[in-house]
């Protein structure tokens, strides 16, 4: 595949690559964001331009322009993708740290959702961060908020956008029915309300359909918008929407969703860590 046609996520880990064939050390283990482009995680800031390189405090200084070393606990590496680098808890932990918090738990609601680790490994990685060092706190925070139920890296956004805003907290993919059974599954769903990320109405029509058929299928996913409308009040957002903390919070407030005077997604101690 050509370089132009890769994704951020895609260069940053050939650049990976590329920097475990020149590097001097033996077996390096790449961590932070290296780690996570290799494992496939998402990021929501811009991927950076230099890998990162797991080192000992005696290797502290021996970076350059393309190599960032980056101290931390010794690990001897997780093999992926033919190179090491930092197992998926810890790359999740790490991210925790230093990373943007949405950044962190889309990666954790990614790692939970396909299989890359568990929750009891995230929290095993977490109790191993001595207290004092710089982020655990927020790392902590990340691993209560991992939820394997988000389904992408919007929904994961909007969800710490939420939890930032103190609005209450949702119920993921929440199934709503009525009177005629079952209407569907919405991303986000409150006492009285549901939140949807993408912003569109999801058709699912077939283009090798015929018009007829298309037909029919658009006529049933507007009546299950209608059902869906009737039963609950339904926002909507986009990407934009996402990024911009006081324009979700306007939108959810539309349909009766308004931040509290404090915090309590974990009251209940459901997913604390």
């Amino acid at each position: 595949m050509q370089w132009a046609g890769l994704s951020p996520e895609q260069r940053h880990a050939a650049l990976v690559h590329a920097t475990a064939t020149v590097l001097e050390r033996a077996d390096p283990v790449f961590a932070l964001g290296s780690a996570a482009a290799v494992w496939g995680l998402p990021r929501i800031e811009p991927w950076p331009d230099a890998v990162s390189v797991l080192v000992n405090v005696r290797e502290r200084g021996r970076g350059s322009s393309l190599v960032r070393p980056h101290v931390g606990r010794r690990d001897p590496g997780t093999e992926r993708a033919g190179i090491r680098v930092t197992g998926a808890a810890r790359t999740v932990v790490d991210l925790g740290r230093t990373a943007s918090l949405a950044t962190a738990v889309a990666s954790a609601d990614h790692a939970l959702r396909h299989g890359l680790c568990t929750r009891e490994e995230l929290i095993g990685e977490l109790e191993d961060v001595p207290p004092r060092v710089r982020g655990r706190l927020v790392a902590r925070l990340v691993v209560a908020l991992a939820d394997p139920r988000s389904m992408s890296v919007g929904e994961s956004l909007s969800r710490v956008q939420m939890y930032l805003l103190n609005l209450p907290r949702p119920e993921l993919q929440e199934e709503v029915a009525d009177e005629q059974g079952r209407i569907g599954v919405v991303d986000f769903g409150w006492e009285g309300a549901v939140g949807e990320f993408d912003g569109r109405v999801k058709y699912a029509v077939d283009p090798r359909s015929a018009p007829e058929q298309a037909s029919e299928v658009v006529w049933r996913e507007k009546q299950r918008e209608d059902r869906l409308w009737r039963r609950r009040l339904v926002a909507r957002w986009t990407w934009a929407d996402a990024m911009d903390r006081h324009r979700l919070a306007r939108i959810l407030a539309g349909v009766g969703v308004r931040s509290q005077p404090t915090n309590t997604w974990f009251d209940d101690s459901r997913d604390a860590a």
